[in-house]
């Protein structure tokens, strides 16, 4: 939900800020810690933070994931992956639940999203020591235009906020992609919108050795990304001994990976939870085995 300007505030705004203005209101999310890491368009963006069962930041060094939600670069919400983030925190990881700009609140286009998640890893690597997080262990995640921002994080170079430091790294050490709209060529998601910065913004057009470790979760039905886009960027990372997995889910559509978003499916939500531990524990960034007890609790929706 958001607040408006009075109008006469907001027609004095040139065209070239946000003409919206409007200030989002903090998320209510169980548990969950929230800060402010980047004001911008007239609008403060918040992280929320969900750590692990007895997390000491003072002596704690744990991997952590910055997870960017989907809505085709014009809306959603944080909460997309807090099921996600139920569970890796569980596992002895730090989470951030980015928000950053859209077209809908902010009036913003895609470029400004690449910015915002490169700001929100870089804030997270400034502030590690102080949140218990290992600045070396910061992990990016997201589904559809989320996963592109993620994915572009990694990967795609440029598209820093004006200002910020630029001495600390804003690239993850791994990538977790759900449905991302990963190639923006024209073939591709979302070619018109971001056709001014291409190839540049595209990641699937700016893959390179040292690109993190990914994996990827693409339903066959999916009308946004075909499938055949997916094995190529698999392939050419691979030819680059980038570490890639892809898993493709037979017959489901775009957003079938959600736990309760209208598509999706328990029994995905659930498979993709345990490819993503299986990926993460031979990173090194998850120990011991899934935790199948705490998993189950959160399909079945009990409250923490």
């Amino acid at each position: 939900m958001m607040k408006s300007l009075p109008c006469l505030l907001a027609f004095a705004i040139p065209l070239s800020a946000s003409p919206l203005l409007a200030e989002t209101e903090a998320l209510k999310i169980s548990g969950a810690a929230i800060e402010v890491y980047k004001e911008a368009s007239g609008d403060k963006l918040r992280v929320y933070r969900i750590d692990p069962p007895k997390h000491d930041p003072e002596t704690a060094q744990a991997p952590a994931v910055v997870f960017f939600f989907g809505g085709g670069w014009n809306g959603g919400s944080p909460t997309q992956f807090e099921p996600h983030a139920r569970y890796l925190s569980q596992r002895g990881m730090v989470i951030f639940l980015a928000d950053y700009r859209v077209k809908s609140r902010q009036g913003t286009t895609p470029k400004e999203c690449v910015a915002d998640g490169k700001s929100a890893i870089r804030w997270v690597r400034k502030n590690a020591e102080r949140l218990g997080v290992d600045p070396d262990r910061i992990l990016a995640g997201g589904g559809s235009a989320g996963g592109h921002v993620a994915a572009a994080t990694g990967m795609c170079d440029g598209f820093d906020e004006k200002g910020e430091d630029l001495s600390i790294s804003s690239r993850p050490a791994a990538l977790l992609l759900f449905n991302p709209v990963y190639n923006n060529g024209p073939e591709g998601y979302g070619h018109s919108r971001v056709k001014e910065w291409f190839p540049a913004i595209s990641p699937a057009h700016n893959i390179s050795k040292d690109d993190p470790p990914t994996i990827v979760f693409l339903g066959t039905k999916d009308k946004l990304i075909p499938v055949s886009q997916a094995e190529d960027f698999q392939k050419q990372q691979e030819k680059l001994g980038i570490s890639s997995e892809l898993h493709l889910y037979e017959g489901q559509p775009h957003g079938f990976f959600n736990l309760k978003l209208g598509q999706g499916k328990p029994q995905a939500f659930r498979d993709t939870i345990l490819k993503t531990d299986a990926f993460l524990t031979s990173l090194g960034y998850l120990e011991g085995e899934p935790d199948i007890k705490h998993l189950d609790r959160i399909v079945a929706g009990e409250k923490e």
